[in-house]
């Protein structure tokens, strides 16, 4: 028989684990595998996992860990290439090589595990003047940012930074930042660190039990907060606000609001209001049943009657093992796993403060302040990471039975 091609889009999370759940699979159905053979490959830009919720962090050109080795080892084809265009009617996936060349993947099965992007809406002045850290180029952007600031005398515009949304990503950046500018300035400078969230509340998706923890922790680390406060625009020298507060400033980050990769777009089947391709439980596109998706493109319960998975490194490296293995178990003839995640929990970072732990979807309050630091470290250093370059490890690792523990398992 000739070999089949098991095609996955993205070295993310997702496409990485994926990639490791298909060829554990294919090695534990050796000897079907002979018969129907499978060759696994992975297109991105780069053969490497960008650590994309470490990117509030300084050093952030340090956050990316290769996979050159660990795709040796497993036997997993790595093509390094843009995508441009998806076509089901065809079975086939065109790209761009890094020389510029125009190239054709065909596949029997694709892994759709492009990610997700930072939403940018159409505020005046937000692409032109706003720092990001959605992408690693962009966090290193700001980082620069930053210490170029020290060549300039110190004023108020200078020394204010406007974080633009109070969700996850803006609440760790925000606590993040008062250790980083002293580690650039000294602590002799002072500065003012402000968030402003158009809901009512700090960190709105993360419900109400650890909102007094983080609005504290805040508090404590000197980073005001203007909540029920929208961006109205962004210029050079700082943030209006719909009401028309001006915060004169140097530096405004927006961070609010994530939505799936444009790829999404390439595929006709429906999406939910942040992009994300309607899936299966085995998450398989039911009007495209070649195609699985995985990660932040992914939209799907966790359980029967649960909730949505969210856009995060917890839920895609689960949803990735899922996706990868029943592709490959769809190759093989073989039953599939239907997705599931029955634990989830939280580990919010706010820097110099400490950390926050949280288990459960309602959030229940396990473990605050520097206590709960080494945790997050243990997370952001080593949980998130690829495994090493050995096929017995990794393919371990990719498991989709074995469920991750609670966070409390870590206390």
């Amino acid at each position: 028989m000739a070999e089949q091609r098991l095609l996955i889009i993205g070295a993310g999370f997702a496409g990485l684990w994926s990639a490791m759940a298909a060829r554990r699979l294919i090695d534990v159905h050796k000897d079907i595998a002979r018969d129907r053979p499978i060759q696994v490959t992975v297109v991105a830009p780069e053969p490497e996992l960008v650590l994309r919720p470490r990117l509030y962090e300084a050093n952030v050109a340090e956050m990316r860990a290769s996979l050159v080795q660990l795709f040796e080892a497993t036997d997993v084809q790595f093509v390094a290439a843009r995508v441009g265009a998806i076509r089901p009617q065809d079975g086939v996936v065109d790209a761009v090589d890094r020389a510029g060349a125009a190239i054709t993947l065909p596949y029997d099965r694709l892994v759709l595990a492009p990610g997700s992007q930072l939403a940018r809406p159409n505020i005046p002045g937000l692409r032109e003047h706003a720092f990001t850290i959605d992408q690693i180029a962009e966090a290193v952007e700001l980082e620069d940012h930053l210490k170029h600031l020290t060549s300039l005398p110190p004023t108020t515009p200078r020394n204010t930074i406007v974080v633009c949304g109070g969700g996850f990503t803006g609440i760790e950046l925000a606590a993040e930042l008062p250790e980083r500018l002293a580690g650039i300035f000294g602590k002799g400078e002072a500065f003012r660190i402000v968030i402003v969230e158009r809901a009512d509340v700090i960190g709105p998706e993360l419900g109400s039990n650890p909102r007094p923890f983080i609005a504290s922790a805040l508090g404590e680390l000197g980073v005001e907060m203007k909540l029920g406060s929208a961006v109205a625009s962004i210029d050079e020298g700082g943030v209006t606000l719909a009401d028309g507060e001006r915060i004169d400033a140097l530096t405004a980050v927006w961070t609010a609001g994530m939505e799936a990769s444009p790829l999404t777009k390439q595929v006709a089947a429906p999406r939910d209001g942040m992009g994300r391709l309607q899936v299966d439980r085995n998450l398989r596109i039911p009007e495209l049943p070649g195609i699985f998706v995985a990660g932040d493109a992914a939209s799907v319960v966790t359980k029967q009657d649960g909730h949505l998975a969210l856009q995060s490194c917890q839920h895609a490296l689960r949803l990735g093992r899922a996706a990868g293995h029943n592709a490959a178990a769809d190759l093989l003839g073989v039953d599939g796993r239907p997705y599931e995640q029955l634990n989830y929990g939280t580990c919010l970072d706010l820097g110099s403060w400490g950390s926050l732990i949280t288990d459960g979807w309602d959030r229940q309050v396990h473990q605050t302040g520097l206590a709960a630091k080494p945790i997050k470290k243990f997370i952001n250093q080593t949980v998130i990471y690829p495994p090493p370059p050995n096929a017995a490890a990794a393919y371990a690792a990719a498991d989709p039975a074995d469920d991750p523990p609670p966070v409390k398992a870590f206390l």
